[in-house]
């Protein structure tokens, strides 16, 4: 053989050599983008996955919260509620332990946040809704229960502006479809932030009236009305002005109730309002029960100092029940000076 043959054929099996690298690059260039691209998929799927958990939960939760309830549920109801705290936190654990690659590094931390929040949530709702549902500090527990529907909120937030989107970005970059994720928020109405709302559901779920209307009453007339306030010893009188009333350090307001309807009322809300506009003094106080006939007296101490030297306007109500037609008699407005 030639030189010249032999150089050629040497150039040939070179040529050959760098075809076989080439390829061989390629292909573990592509096993390695489909391993990654597969990691992302199983990512997703699996992340998709613990939010539509996460939303069945959301789902028993509030509708838990506006069962009929009742004290005989008391203790099945603390029940789920404890349950949703250790699944919650289980779900927590097993978002910590998914395979993340790097190009969803950002959505997992936001994955996190969310499922974090939920979880912690569902345990303030089960440490408040046990002292909502006793007989002591029901109005802290129920300002507590509001709380948590704040960190739910929260999360929803997180979830909707930031875990998805990020999501969504590192998977179209791969040219990846988003999987199936719950169309609904965790907290399924703005109703649920009012503390006005969500007192009204615990006091019905205690109560055992949780979803009742005014047709679910029972017959007969329904309805509580006012008998007679005193702030500090002094008789109010509806519209009279220039009634004072010294400030101290214990003064507190004596609402008198009484129930004029036919049935055995429970959780009737007393609220008085001291001032007008953004700087009123809201006050309330709930009585547990109160029989046909029967004349409460709820004692609302006043917290904050109001306005000395003018006439404060003041307004007491009792909100009404389940079934109670007449208001008429429920609101009673008063005019007060206050002096030192």
């Amino acid at each position: 053989m030639d030189r010249q043959t032999l150089m050629a054929r040497r150039g040939v099996a070179a040529v050959g050599v760098l075809i076989v690298v080439i390829l061989l690059v390629l292909l573990f260039r592509g096993c390695l983008d489909a391993r990654k691209e597969n990691a992302m998929e199983d990512y997703a799927n699996r992340s998709a996955e613990l939010m539509r958990e996460s939303k069945l939960e959301g789902d028993a939760l509030f509708e838990l919260l506006q069962s009929e309830g009742g004290t005989d549920q008391v203790v099945e109801i603390q029940n789920d509620l404890n349950a949703y705290r250790v699944s919650s936190s289980e779900r927590v654990d097993r978002a910590r332990g998914l395979d993340v690659p790097d190009e969803v590094s950002a959505a997992q931390g936001y994955l996190l946040d969310v499922l974090e929040l939920r979880r912690d949530g569902l345990a303030l709702t089960a440490d408040a809704m046990r002292t909502a549902l006793g007989d002591q500090d029901r109005r802290e527990g129920t300002e507590d229960v509001t709380e948590a529907m704040q960190v739910f909120l929260a999360s929803d937030t997180i979830d909707m502006a930031r875990f998805r989107p990020r999501l969504r970005e590192a998977l179209e970059e791969e040219e990846l479809s988003m999987p199936r994720f719950p169309t609904d928020t965790f907290v399924p109405d703005v109703e649920w932030l009012d503390a006005a709302f969500v007192a009204d559901q615990v006091n019905a779920l205690r109560s055992g009236t949780g979803g009742a209307t005014d047709e679910d009453a029972a017959p007969g007339l329904h309805g509580n009305g006012l008998a007679a306030v005193t702030l500090g010893g002094t008789t109010l009188t509806p519209g009279a002005t220039g009634t004072t009333v010294q400030l101290t350090g214990d003064l507190a307001f004596e609402v008198q109730v009484q129930n004029q309807g036919e049935n055995t009322e429970t959780d009737v809300n007393v609220v008085v309002s001291v001032g007008e506009g953004d700087d009123a003094i809201e006050l309330e106080e709930a009585i547990d029960t109160i029989a046909v006939g029967e004349i409460q007296t709820v004692t609302i101490p006043l917290t904050e100092q109001p306005p000395t030297g003018q006439n404060v306007p003041i307004t007491v109500e009792v909100d009404a029940v389940p079934g109670e037609q007449m208001t008429d008699n429920n609101v009673q407005e008063f005019s007060v000076i206050f002096t030192r």
